[in-house]
C-alpha cells in the first residue's frame, strides 16, 4: 500500500518549485491532489503531468491571501474529492531582501498576506473540516528565515516567524483532536522564487554576509520528501514541530 493511499491533499503554490515537487510526490504515493496557485497555466501543466502518469490531480486558480478565494478553493476541493485529509501551505513570495526602512505598505501587505494570512485562511477552513471528520494534518513550508533574522528582508522574515508561531499554536491546540500541524524550514532551494527579483543592495549585502557556510542548494524533491514524512502516519508523534532542512547551514 502506498504511503498516502486514499488520502486527499491540498497543496498551495503547486505550480512550480517545492509545491510542484510535493504535489507530484504525494500523487505518486497514492493521494488525490488538489493543486492551487495564482498561475492557472502552471498548475494545469502540473496536474496534466500527474494524471498522465496515472495519478489523480485537479487544480484551482486561487490567491490564498484572498479570503473569498480560499473558501472557494476549499469548497471546490470538497466538491471534487468529498473530503480533505492533508493541507500543505507552500505558497509564498519573497521581499527582495528589503530592510525595514525601505519597505512600502504595498510590499509589506503582499508578503504578509501571501506568507502568513493565506495559511491562516486555509488552516482555519481546513481545521473546521478536520474537526468534523476527527482527523487531519497540516504541513507548513516555513523557512530558516523564520528561525533567524538575517536570511531575508523584514517582511519575509516576519511572515515566516509568524508562520512558525501559527504552526506551534495549531499543533498544541488541536493535539487531542487527532489533528497535527508541523512546519519545514528549508534553507536555499533551487526554485524560481527569486526569478526576476530586483534585490535591495543593502539588504542583500547584509543577507549575503552570512552565507559562507552554505554547502549547496536543495533540490525541491528533497523538501518534498520531508513533507511526505510529515504528512504520513510514519510521523504520528511529531506535532507542533519545525524540521530544519538546510544542509547544515544553520548548524554552525
Amino acid at each position: 500500500m502506498k504511503t498516502l493511499e486514499n488520502k486527499v491533499a491540498l497543496v498551495t503554490g503547486a505550480g512550480s518549485g517545492i509545491g510542484k515537487a510535493i504535489a507530484e510526490l504525494f500523487a505518486q504515493e497514492g493521494a488525490s491532489v488538489m493543486l492551487a496557485d495564482v498561475h492557472q497555466q502552471n498548475i494545469e501543466a502540473v496536474a496534466n503531468a500527474i494524471t498522465a502518469k496515472g495519478g489523480r490531480a485537479m487544480c484551482y486558480a486561487a490567491d490564498i491571501g484572498n479570503e473569498v478565494d480560499v473558501q472557494l478553493l476549499i469548497d471546490y476541493t470538497c466538491r471534487m474529492y468529498k473530503t480533505l485529509d492533508i493541507l500543505v501551505n507552500n505558497a509564498g513570495v519573497m521581499d527582495s531582501f528589503t530592510p525595514v526602512a525601505e519597505v512600502t505598505n504595498g510590499l509589506w501587505n503582499k508578503v504578509i498576506n501571501t506568507n502568513l494570512t493565506g495559511p491562516f485562511y486555509t488552516s482555519r477552513a481546513a481545521i473546521r473540516l478536520f474537526l468534523e471528520k476527527g482527523s487531519g494534518n497540516i504541513v507548513n513550508i516555513a523557512s530558516i528565515g523564520g528561525l533567524f533574522g538575517g536570511r531575508a528582508g523584514v517582511a519575509y522574515t516576519a511572515s515566516k516567524h509568524g508562520l512558525i508561531g501559527l504552526t506551534k499554536n495549531i499543533g498544541y491546540q488541536y493535539a487531542e483532536k487527532n489533528i497535527r500541524c508541523n512546519a519545514i524550514a528549508p534553507g536555499g532551494v533551487s526554485t524560481n522564487i527569486v526569478q526576476g527579483m530586483e534585490v535591495d543592495p543593502f539588504g542583500f549585502e547584509r543577507m549575503n554576509a552570512g552565507t559562507a557556510n552554505v554547502t549547496r542548494q536543495a533540490d525541491p524533491m528533497e523538501i518534498a520528501d520531508v513533507a511526505l514524512y510529515l504528512a504520513s502516519d510514519q510521523s504520528s508523534f511529531i506535532n507542533g514541530a519545525v524540521v530544519t532542512a538546510d544542509g547544515g547551514w544553520t548548524a554552525y
